[in-house]
């Protein structure tokens, strides 16, 4: 029986994936828990088409990303916070706060969840680098300057 995964299953295939399996699977175990759905003409023609729409939109925020990517590489930010007197931060500078400055400085807009920073945490005073994850394999550098207020 061929059938159409609906979600990735071990030791058989992928997501989206139009396998054959023995009967007694497909009916007693695959459709029941809703991994797959039999693979009928209309089916295919249903699974066809979604996976159009899919590249469609994954190739949108591709081009989105590699416009993002250029605008945004190598550009510095610049922080300004509070330090103690040997050069440590009172608290340090998160990606939050490092979006923040990217937007009012250069008004683009990233998700703080998308920097990640050399190192955990910025304690102190300096220039350091961030990485910015766009889109699965397309990032962004940037540098952030801390300066002392």
């Amino acid at each position: 029986m061929e059938i159409i995964l609906l979600q990735d299953v071990a030791n058989l295939g992928y997501k989206d994936e139009i396998v054959n399996v023995k009967n007694g699977y497909a009916n007693n175990y695959l459709l029941p828990q809703g991994m797959a759905i039999i693979a009928t003409a209309t089916n295919r023609k249903i699974h066809a088409e979604n996976m159009r729409q899919r590249a469609r939109k994954e190739e949108k925020l591709r081009s989105d990303a590699t416009t993002m990517q250029a605008a945004v590489n190598e550009k510095t930010v610049r922080i300004i916070a509070k330090v103690g007197e040997n050069g440590h931060l009172f608290g340090s500078v998160t990606a939050e706060q490092i979006a923040e400055a990217l937007k009012e400085q250069h008004n683009y807009d990233v998700d703080r969840k998308k920097i990640v920073v050399d190192g955990s945490k910025l304690k102190e005073v300096g220039t350091f680098t961030a990485q910015i994850n766009l889109y699965k394999e397309i990032k962004a550098q940037i540098n952030i300057e801390i300066v002392a207020e």
